[in-house]
This record gives C-alpha cells, sequence and structure tokens, in this order.
C-alpha cells in the first residue's frame, strides 16, 4: 500500500511539467470591475464562478510558473525558491483535479471552494518567501544589470498574477457564502468603496505605528473634489484592501520622512490629501515635508533589488516596522496597476514628495492587467545589456588645463 502511495506521489510530479506546459498555452481572461461585482452580488451562481475558476486559475498558476524557469538557476536554487514553486505546483495539481467534476453536484462545489481556501492560505507568505530568495541570492553572488532588468520585469509580472488570483479566490468565497474574516476592509469588490473613509482609516493605522516608534506623529488635512457635486461623498466601485494598502503604505512613508526631517522641530508640519473624482479618473494626491529625495533616486523606489530585506525587524531599530522591506511602493504601485491605474512619486529634494494614486472611476474601464507568456515575454529574459547611445558622465571631471597641456607638449615634440 505505501508502495503504491509513492508511485502515486511521484507520477503526480512527473504530471506537473506537462500541465504547466498544457495550460500556460492559454491567455488569461481579464475581467472587469463590473464583472467582479456581478460575481459577487446577490443574484450570483456559485456553479457559473466554479466553471470560470477551475479553468481560468490553473491557466494564470501556469503562465507565471514558465516565467518562474526563466530566473537565475542560481536564485531557483535557494530554499526560499524551492518552497515556493512546490507551493505552485501543489496548487495547480489540486485545482487541476476539478477540472472533469460535475459542477451540479453541491459537494463537489463545496470541496472546491475548502480547497480555494486552502491554496490560499498555503500563498500568504508568497511575498515575504520570494523576498527571502531574492535577498539569499543577492548576498552570495551579487547583481549585475541584466539580472536586475530581470528580476525586476519577473517580479512585477510574478505579483501582479498572485493580485490576480487572491481576487478571483476571494470573490468566489464571497459568492459561495464564506466571506473571510478581513481586517481593516473587505478583500473584494466593493460597489460603494468609499475613498474618503479608507484614507482616514489608513491615516489612523500609520499614525499608531509613528506615535509608538517616534512617541509623535504628523497631522493630516483630507480634502475631496467631486464634479458630482461638492457636497457628495466620493465612492467608486472598487477592492478596499487595495486602496487601503496603497494608503497606508504612502502615509506611512510621509510619516517617517516628516519625523526624521523635522526631529527637531515643535510643529510637525501636517500631510496633505487631496482626493478628487472626474469624469474618467479617482485620483488621490499625497503631500508631505519630509525633505524629498533626489531624482535620480526616485526609480530605486521602486525596485525589489534595490532593498530586499525579507521582513522588518523591530528590536534593531525604532523605526523598522515603518520602513518594511521594501516592497511596499512597488507593489502599492502594482495595486493601483491591477485595474488600469498607476502611482507616480514626485518629488522635490530639500522641500517635500507628492505621491498621486490615478484609478478608474468608471466600473466597465477598470479591467484586470495580467502577465502572459508568450515570445514577447520571452524575449525580455534574452534580452542583454548594450553600450548606451549617450554619454555617461564621469564621477571625476577631467583638469582641462592638465589636458591641454599634454596636447600642447605632444606637439612640440612632434616638430
Amino acid at each position: 500500500m505505501k508502495f503504491a502511495q509513492i508511485m502515486l506521489k511521484n507520477s503526480s510530479k512527473l504530471n506537473i511539467p506537462k500541465q504547466v506546459d498544457r495550460f500556460s498555452k492559454y491567455s488569461p481572461t481579464p475581467l472587469s470591475m463590473k464583472q467582479f461585482i456581478d460575481f459577487g452580488s446577490a443574484n450570483a451562481c456559485e456553479k457559473t464562478s466554479f466553471v470560470f475558476l477551475r479553468q481560468e486559475l490553473p491557466v494564470r498558476l501556469a503562465n507565471i510558473m514558465k516565467e518562474i524557469d526563466f530566473l537565475p538557476d542560481k536564485m531557483l536554487s535557494t530554499p526560499s525558491l524551492k518552497l515556493l514553486q512546490s507551493w505552485y505546483a501543489q496548487s495547480l495539481m489540486e485545482l487541476v483535479d476539478f477540472l472533469e467534476k460535475d459542477p451540479d453536484d453541491k459537494i463537489i462545489l463545496t470541496k472546491f471552494t475548502e480547497t480555494l481556501i486552502n491554496v490560499r492560505n498555503r500563498h500568504n507568505n508568497v511575498v515575504p518567501t520570494m523576498a527571502q530568495g531574492v535577498l539569499e541570492y543577492k548576498e552570495a553572488f551579487g547583481v549585475d544589470p541584466v539580472t536586475n532588468q530581470n528580476v525586476q520585469y519577473f517580479l512585477d509580472r510574478f505579483y501582479m498574477s498572485r493580485i490576480s488570483t487572491r481576487m478571483l479566490m476571494n470573490q468566489h468565497s464571497k459568492c459561495s457564502g464564506h466571506l473571510l474574516k478581513t481586517w481593516p476592509s473587505p478583500t473584494w469588490a466593493d460597489s460603494r468603496c468609499v475613498s474618503l473613509f479608507l484614507s482616514l482609516d489608513a491615516y489612523e493605522s500609520a499614525k499608531m505605528l509613528c506615535d509608538q516608534y517616534y512617541l509623535t506623529s504628523p497631522e493630516v488635512e483630507i480634502k475631496q473634489v467631486n464634479f458630482e457635486g461638492p457636497s457628495d461623498l466620493i465612492h467608486i466601485v472598487y477592492v478596499p484592501s487595495h486602496l487601503y494598502h496603497m494608503l497606508f503604505e504612502l502615509f506611512k512613508n510621509a510619516m517617517r520622512a516628516t519625523v526624521e526631517t523635522h526631529e527637531t522641530s515643535l510643529h510637525l508640519p501636517p500631510i496633505k490629501v487631496k482626493v478628487s473624482l472626474g469624469r474618467e479618473d479617482l485620483t488621490v494626491k499625497m503631500s508631505d515635508r519630509g525633505g524629498g529625495v533626489p531624482l535620480r533616486k526616485i526609480e530605486r523606489l521602486f525596485s525589489y533589488m534595490y532593498s530586499t530585506a525579507p521582513s522588518p525587524v523591530a528590536e534593531n531599530g525604532r523605526n523598522a516596522p515603518l520602513a518594511g522591506f521594501g516592497y511596499g511602493l512597488p507593489i502599492s504601485r502594482l495595486y493601483a496597476k491591477y485595474f488600469q491605474g498607476d502611482l507616480q512619486l514626485y518629488s522635490m529634494e530639500g522641500y517635500g514628495t507628492s505621491a498621486v494614486i490615478y484609478l478608474k472611476a468608471l466600473s466597465t474601464e477598470s479591467i484586470e492587467r495580467l502577465p502572459v507568456f508568450n515570445k514577447s515575454a520571452l524575449r525580455h529574459y534574452q534580452t542583454s545589456t548594450e553600450a548606451d547611445d549617450w554619454c555617461i558622465p564621469s564621477s571625476e571631471p577631467k583638469n582641462l588645463g592638465k589636458y591641454e597641456y599634454s596636447v600642447e607638449r605632444k606637439e612640440k615634440l612632434t616638430r
């Protein structure tokens, strides 16, 4: 009996590459925010969701699993990456088991929902595990420009894929009546996501951390502009947890910068937030007077390879929990881009920084942005760094006087 179980387990492992090849040939099907709302409505059909997800989730997992193979071999050999690959392989095979199951069987639907919850829980630590793998590789082998470019490209797509699969699983859980206990905001699409209240919630959470580690925190000034009606509260169709995550991360950064820049001041300048709803966009602008950052460092703030400590260490520094492990901004930008929005930073060194979140105001235009594995994606991993066609400034300017003298001396010698 034990021998049979071992053989069955080994045959399952051998079948994983076949299933990855099979489902990666299909492109993911992006959904709009309106479709998510329809899936999660009172009239939603759990059976319809089951039939869609049992095909769609393997497709999304397989597409990103194909790209994992293009990471450097030495990175794939780290314990963290091996563990992560085992999670994805196990989840894929568990979902594939439902392909031929009867959607009219209530027991099957219940088991499918339980499987989704198990998959979601299994992948809870994907972000810190991947961060640990990148850190292990970086410390052991260093990073060259080509590797940095490839890893940045991959991680944007990898984390975007993870956001999308969790979104599908959470929406199905809501549809099937298995609501998730989440704090501080729901992890599924909400037809009345009130941005003003979420801004206050995110501020209070960040303020609590800031007070704990700095014993002080800046105040906040929030204003709204609504083209539909100046006195109407702004709300859109969105995922509250996604917006909360972005706002919380920006508040943490703004508070830390403000407190550290004005640590000798009696009064901290406030963080100013303006929420504006237009015909196409909902825009949230957060401005601080935290000293800003140089232009050359702006893009670094979105780089996974620039800061990859796997977890904050509270005992080694009072500001560690506010700093996190360096993935806050890049993943916040992915949350914004997931439904065709964006997150941008504008900084004035010596003064402060403004962060702007752009979201689609219309649910029909908020459509998933999903990675797909194809020849175009493959070319990104095969590119190499070429010589720049612009002059690279020297860190030490040439002594032109010395240069002219050497030229004159050379001319005299050749006469």
